[in-house]
């Protein structure tokens, strides 16, 4: 929509200017000069200096708290990399800054602070992530101080593929606001692909916080924010290296209706560095028969040039829909902007105001090839298509492997994903391609990706207990391998659990011989389709209990690793129940004893 001289407060000129540059911005254009706006307000009265030079009339203002605290809340170490690469750049710029994680922050000193920064990701179904919980909870209840003097902003963290997007970071930004707080500049939702926009939220922050000299970073605006120190390796999540293969394996005996894949991935020459528990970050390729279905289903040719960037780099449409986006899922923002591009009434319904259930139905469990198939895309060119498709993202796998053990190698457990949904088969994007089109020999772009939340005690001798049904055994393997190598005399314990004993028993030749060296102290399994009554890891965790509880006692770190919505909550829910039986606490003295060994980073989870 274009500016009118009549209900804008510019001249004839100033509009047409307006009118001009305006929609030739980028996103992340429009998120920078919201930033610099924002920090010439209240600087002067006068019209605002060229961008090229600092206003004089900047110096004689108030000068603004150098004081700044950055926290995060983070799950798979995303926000708490780019938290810490916010610090550095503030640190650079003079500030005093307060790191913290939003656990380890004391929530009365709230009230102290005048400049505060969240980056914080959104976990599950819009739920904070675990080291988040304990400030969110503060903040939202009637113990939250007024908050007139603070100002603040929201990095948020999500992926547009789940209902709740970016929901943690929407309710601090509110719940902000409802306490008095100022905002520095607006919050900023990233989608999987949060580079671009997490630095340019990071240079309109820059800006606002430095109003008296806001134009030291223009030059800096585009600058990657998850750009690698020049003491790490060159290699990251916008930059993977190249990887061979070097062992792809079924883990799963012949009979089982599984396939679980043990990878073995070589990184010569990279200089990456993983601990146990990190997670290593694998770009995977879309399925060629989906990609060739909709190709021929919108009648477009495969061998066409399409940009592939915002830079305007250009690849083979065939190339574009296999590496570089996302075709497998569909998501709200991808059928709104899609519904623009065409005139079909159907699909204009579909996305309307206060259908939000037919949508969320119709999205889920369907893919691209399904939205071209339902609705019709007639003029819709393939390059105006793809300009609407989200990257591909990488999919993070718990690394299985230690770098002292295994030097320059790195070990991921992959099961394959395979289900029909509407009337056909589908598949998991990364799984089925480590499982079908990646043998020994071939390249994987891959990079790793930290976890500090899910951690090895710094203690060797502070006992271990570890739950990972199924692939979520992945990161103990890892845990034990280390433990192996660096001597580490502290207890360990794992509950594994899968369907079947003999078919099903992940890496049992390891355990068991980790067992018989003294690496792993005890060890009990779970397999739910060998007994009548199915049996769990939580079962096994409460015939336990006495046992376990005493563990507890002695200081035991507790980790857990898989799937979130059904094992996760089972788990947690069976502590809670040993805790009450064999401690005597109440049912809130248990969930206060779960969240001071949550604060203690003693209760540790991966799950997904």
């Amino acid at each position: 929509m274009e500016l009118q001289v009549l209900n804008s407060p510019f001249n004839q000129e100033q509009v047409e200017l307006l009118n001009r540059i305006l929609p030739s911005l980028t996103d992340t254009q429009r998120i920078w000069l919201s930033g610099y706006l924002t920090a010439q307000q209240g600087t002067s009265s006068s019209a605002a200096a060229p961008i090229a030079s600092v206003p004089t009339a900047l110096t004689s203002q108030p000068v603004i708290s150098k004081d700044v605290t950055v926290l995060f809340g983070s799950q798979t170490g995303n926000s708490q990399g780019l938290a810490k690469k916010l610090a550095k750049r503030l640190e650079e710029q003079s500030f005093q800054v307060t790191l913290s994680s939003m656990s380890d922050f004391k929530p009365n000193n709230l009230k102290k602070v005048q400049n505060l920064l969240l980056i914080v990701s959104t976990h599950g179904e819009g739920d904070p992530p675990d080291n988040a919980i304990s400030f969110y909870e503060f903040l939202h209840s009637k113990r939250a101080p007024q908050l007139e003097e603070l100002r603040y902003s929201v990095l948020s963290l999500g992926d547009t593929s789940y209902e709740f997007f970016c929901q943690t970071g929407k309710d601090f930004d509110k719940r902000l606001q409802e306490l008095g707080a100022k905002s520095l500049t607006d919050r900023v939702d990233c989608d999987v692909d949060f580079d671009e926009l997490a630095a340019a939220w990071v240079s309109g922050v820059l800006n606002a916080l430095n109003a008296a000299s806001a134009t030291a970073f223009v030059g800096g605006a585009t600058t990657a924010v998850g750009s690698a120190a020049s003491s790490e390796s060159e290699y990251s999540r916008t930059n993977p290296f190249q990887a061979e293969v070097l062992e792809n394996l079924n883990l799963n005996g012949r009979g089982s209706d599984r396939e679980t894949r043990h990878v073995e991935i070589s990184l010569e020459g990279s200089n990456l560095q993983y601990e146990p528990g990190d997670s290593l970050g694998v770009f995977p390729e879309n399925h060629p028969r989906l990609v060739e279905e909709v190709i021929g289903a919108m009648g477009w040719n495969g061998a066409s040039l399409v940009a592939v960037n915002k830079n305007g780099e250009e690849r083979s449409l065939q190339e574009a829909l296999t590496r570089f986006y996302e075709i497998s899922v569909l998501t709200k923002p991808l059928l709104e902007q899609v519904a623009k591009l065409t005139n079909n009434d159907k699909l204009q319904e579909l996305v309307a105001v206060g259908n939000e259930a037919e949508l969320k139905s119709y999205i889920s469990g369907r893919d691209l090839l399904d939205l071209v198939q339902d609705f019709s895309l007639e003029g819709v060119s393939a390059s105006q298509f793809v300009s609407v498709l989200r990257k591909l993202p990488a999919r993070l796998y718990s690394i299985a492997s230690s770098s002292k053990a295994s030097p320059d190698e790195v070990h991921i457990t992959v099961r394959a994903v395979r289900y029909e949904a509407n009337g056909r088969n589908r598949y998991g994007v990364c799984s089925v391609h480590l499982a079908e089109r990646s043998p020994a020999g071939t390249a994987l772009p891959v990079y790793i990706q930290s976890n500090p939340n899910f951690k090895l005690p710094s203690n060797p001798e502070t006992p271990i207990i570890m739950i990972g049904p199924g692939t979520g055994v992945a990161p103990f393997r890892s845990f034990l391998a280390e433990r192996e190598e660096t001597g580490a005399e502290g207890k360990s314990w794992l509950f594994y659990g899968d369907q079947h004993f003999s078919t099903d028993f992940l890496y049992q030749v390891e355990w068991q011989r980790w067992l018989k060296d003294g690496v792993l102290t005890q060890l009990d399994v779970a397999f739910s389709r060998d007994t009548d009554q199915k049996v769990y890891v939580q079962n096994r965790m409460l015939e336990k209990s006495r046992e376990l509880y005493q563990w507890l006692q002695e200081g035991a770190v507790v980790y857990i690793c898989g799937d979130e919505k059904k094992m996760a909550h089972d788990v947690n829910a069976a502590l809670i129940t040993i805790l009450e039986q064999e401690g005597g606490l109440s049912n809130d003295e248990a969930l206060q004893y779960l969240a001071n060994m949550q604060q203690q980073k003693r209760y540790q989870r991966d799950v997904y």
